[in-house]
């Protein structure tokens, strides 16, 4: 099981506010932000509050994609 999950990081925004890219970063810090407005860091490196989640086939940071699929399972 994975300890990483999608989250958003605009990285140019569109007319209804959408973000364009979405970015990994550690789950246990989700929550942390989306309450206390706390920054997460991605995998690549970008940082920014929680403020939207993926939904299924949204754009993926190709950075933080890579180095996912790079980590072990369950080391996330």
């Amino acid at each position: 099981m994975s300890t990483t999950e999608l989250l958003p990081q605009p990285t140019e925004t569109t007319t209804d506010d959408t973000p364009e890219m979405f970015h990994y970063v550690r789950k246990a810090k989700i929550a942390e932000s989306a309450v206390l407005g706390n920054f997460v860091v991605a995998l690549c490196g970008e940082t920014f509050p929680v403020t939207k989640s993926a939904k299924p086939g949204s754009p993926v940071c190709p950075d933080c994609e890579k180095i996912y699929k790079s980590l072990r399972p369950g080391k996330g």
